[in-house]
């Protein structure tokens, strides 16, 4: 059994002033991959940065308060790797991958972008680069008798049943034609190769969504969207027995604007 669990923090440090810290020791994850941490290793406190019982690993942006992606591990990996071998995102803290028996398992936090900017421009450029990393690793991985997983908040909204909103969102960041084709392609036997597990576990459902706005009511009345993905190879999608959302019981216990996303793997 392999427990997988991704959660975007929205800034780590704020996170566990509100109830990460108590979540963390909660779990029953294996592994934990965390995006959008936002600190410098030396900046988080040793209850977030070492906690007791696991394995810390990080990789922060080189633009301070950005970005940033980290990986908990139960068991200490074999390799450990930051980026995915381009140079203008290398130091981004946008890519960590972990290789634990049998299975790598990476922390992605893809750019988010913004409709008309270089935000959106550099979102393209990241995923044009990534896509041939995802199936490289396939490939590599294959060789090796291994499985993979690449979690995190890939910020695009694949279906209309992927965000609440849809029709009012087809122009924007997270939604774009050009986006979620790119997604096809991630998903594609033929060419990605990889299955999106949670999908694949509630094939007929809105949702479950992953993100809420902080402004007005998004949380209260489930106006979310599905951003935070465990996109996995074939094999280990076919293990996949359990897929939620943690979703706070209220919006007041909330410890970032994302839930966790996990996922129970079998043997």
């Amino acid at each position: 059994m392999l427990t997988v669990t991704s959660v975007n923090v929205n800034g780590l440090r704020a996170a566990a002033k509100k109830g990460f810290v108590e979540w963390l020791a909660r779990t029953s994850a294996d592994v934990v991959c965390l995006q959008e941490v936002r600190a410098e290793p030396a900046q988080l406190p040793e209850a977030v940065r070492a906690p007791e019982g696991w394995h810390g690993f990080h990789a922060p942006a080189a633009a301070k308060g950005r970005a940033g992606v980290s990986l908990l591990t139960r068991r200490e990996p074999d390799a450990v790797r930051t980026g995915f071998g381009v140079a203008e995102f290398d130091d981004s803290g946008r890519y960590l991958e972990a290789d634990l028996p049998g299975v790598t398992v990476a922390s992605l936090y893809l750019p988010s972008g913004e409709v008309g900017t270089e935000r959106q421009e550099e979102k393209f450029r990241f995923m044009d680069a990534f896509l041939p990393h995802l199936v490289d690793l396939r490939a590599r991985a294959a060789a090796d008798g291994r499985e993979v997983v690449v979690c995190g908040d890939w910020n695009i909204a694949h279906r209309e049943a992927d965000l609440k909103n849809w029709r009012s969102n087809r122009k924007n960041a997270g939604f774009l034609p050009e986006e979620r084709a790119w997604l096809d392609r991630v998903l594609d036997p033929t060419e990605g190769g990889y299955v999106d597990v949670v999908r694949a576990l509630h094939p007929d459902v809105d949702g479950p969504y992953s993100w809420w706005s902080y402004r007005g009511r998004a949380f209260d009345n489930d106006s979310g969207w599905r951003i935070d993905y465990q996109i996995a190879t074939p094999g280990l999608a076919e293990r996949a027995l359990k897929g939620t959302v943690e979703r706070a019981d209220s919006h007041e216990l909330r410890w970032s604007d994302h839930a966790p996303v996990t996922v129970v793997y079998g043997s």
